[in-house]
């Protein structure tokens, strides 16, 4: 990771984003969890309600790859980055899937919204949120859903 030394804010945040998509789709939790601050506080789709500290948020990427253990698509669309020289954030939304144990592809769309703090020169993500549209009548999760 670098300290982003002339580039502007948006540009250095897109530059943290671009880093951690392609560490998700290498499976390589150090480099992910690299992006984050210690302090996080996440919001993820899955299992919890929230994640505090960067080793929860750790053992649940951990949790999500042995879920995931093929070839990973991950893929954020419609990217909108606003960011000062300290604090930033963005909002995208967000293809993520795999492959099944039949070979065959299975992917949904999420909204994803995340926070950034500017610490010790480099960007590092203080808060993430992940979400799936639902049904209000029947709670039932809307990954079909297309921009």
């Amino acid at each position: 990771m670098t300290t982003h030394i002339g580039l502007s804010a948006e540009a250095a945040v897109l530059e943290q984003l671009e880093s951690w998509m392609a560490a998700v789709r290498a499976q390589d939790i150090d480099a992910i969890v690299a992006h984050y601050a210690p302090d996080i506080v996440a919001f993820d789709a899955v299992t919890k309600l929230q994640f505090k500290g960067v080793a929860a948020y750790r053992d649940h990427w951990q949790t999500c790859m042995e879920m995931c253990p093929g070839p990973m698509l991950f893929e954020l669309h419609e990217v909108a980055i606003h960011a000062d020289g300290q604090v930033a954030f963005c909002h995208a939304l967000h293809r993520c899937g795999g492959i099944n144990d039949k070979g065959e592809t299975q992917v949904g769309w999420l909204r994803m919204t995340s926070g950034y703090r500017r610490i010790e020169g480099e960007w590092k993500v203080v808060h993430e949120h992940f979400s799936v549209p639902f049904e209000m009548e029947s709670g039932k999760a809307l990954l079909g859903l297309e921009p």
